[in-house]
């Protein structure tokens, strides 16, 4: 008599047990998920790679280590937040999505786990993909273009017809920045490394100036918003820049300019008649449709600087690391 074969299906993913370098992920075969009532199971198309990705891995800052947990040990053991896939089941109660739907999201606030060949996720942290994308282009977009939308939109509150700088726009918050401020009407000036003006330019940028003329050059008391993507400068090179109770927002850079701005913000914004603020982006549906519709509609796009298959996850991040990366880096989990 023949015996039925009751094993849990296996998958391929990228893996950790402890913090450190990228040496520490490997290539491990562990239990697919089982989709739950409220899931979607997610066959994972691609994923991509940006600084979150590196903070968790290595555990710093150490305060990341109490947001996530594991003080000693990593307890997400599946890194990865970009994501873009095909509905491969859905739970009783799921209503928007349906088997073979392509779909793409940010899975930081349900768990993380796009390092793998399959994920489960709640249908609120998906959208269905832009139909004018790859899997890999969509991968791209969720973390990097909610972090630019939401920072310019919400926290920003950006106006048409206002004059934005956004700083370290060839990176992949800034590329999108650049977009979408053009997108809400914003006239744009960017600043980025000399070897990305080219780029920075034909995405849609009014004005570009390499990262080192930001004090000889840039007009003063000109901006109404600067997006800071790469934060390495000082805050008080940048508030000159800006009108009086014009909006600095703090996307990305140093741990140091980081918690500067949280700690302090709210004293400088005082002090300086200029508003000094943080973004903390939320993932949600709502804005992943607002996405989709603008890159349906040619409004956006994503630029890939490299893409790497999904057993090479260490070698991206490594390249991440270097600072040299233009847009985004991509990851195929199937090809």
């Amino acid at each position: 008599m023949k015996v039925a074969n009751l094993a849990t299906p296996k998958m391929r993913a990228i893996a950790q047990s402890e913090y450190g370098s990228p040496d520490m992920l490997k290539q491990v075969e562990v239990e697919r998920p089982v989709v739950s009532e409220n899931g979607v199971l997610v066959r994972v198309c691609a994923t991509a790679i940006h600084a979150g990705d590196w903070h968790l891995m290595r555990g710093t800052p150490f305060l990341i280590r109490f947001i996530y947990g594991g003080l000693r040990k990593p307890k997400i053991k599946i890194l990865g937040t970009d994501m873009a896939g095909e509905v491969a089941a859905v739970g009783k109660n799921v209503t928007l999505f349906q088997p073979g739907d392509g779909v793409f999201g940010d899975l930081s606030g349900c768990g993380f786990g796009a390092f793998a060949e399959y994920v489960c996720v709640p249908e609120q942290a998906l959208a269905l993909k832009p139909v004018n994308l790859t899997f890999e282009e969509a991968a791209t977009v969720p973390v990097s273009a909610l972090a630019a939308l939401q920072g310019l939109r919400d926290v920003g509150q950006i106006q048409l017809g206002q004059r934005v700088l956004v700083n370290g726009a060839g990176g992949g918050v800034g590329s999108f920045a650049v977009q979408i401020a053009k997108v809400l009407g914003a006239e744009v000036t960017a600043v980025c490394s000399g070897s990305k003006v080219e780029i920075v330019r034909a995405i849609g940028a009014d004005r570009v100036f390499a990262r080192n003329v930001i004090k000889s050059q840039l007009n003063k008391n000109y901006y109404d918003v600067i997006l800071d993507t790469a934060a390495y400068n000082s805050i008080f090179d940048y508030l000159p820049l800006l009108k009086p109770q014009g909006r600095y927002v703090l996307v990305g850079g140093s741990t140091a300019r980081l918690f500067g701005v949280m700690f302090f913000g709210a004293g400088i914004s005082k002090f300086t008649n200029r508003q000094v603020k943080c973004l903390i982006s939320q993932p949600n549906r709502e804005d992943l449709i607002v996405l989709k519709d603008w890159l349906e509609a040619g409004k956006i796009r994503p630029y890939i600087d490299r893409s790497y298959p999904l057993s090479e996850i260490p070698a991206a991040i490594r390249y991440l690391e270097q600072g040299q990366v233009t847009g985004k880096v991509a990851i195929r989990v199937v090809d």
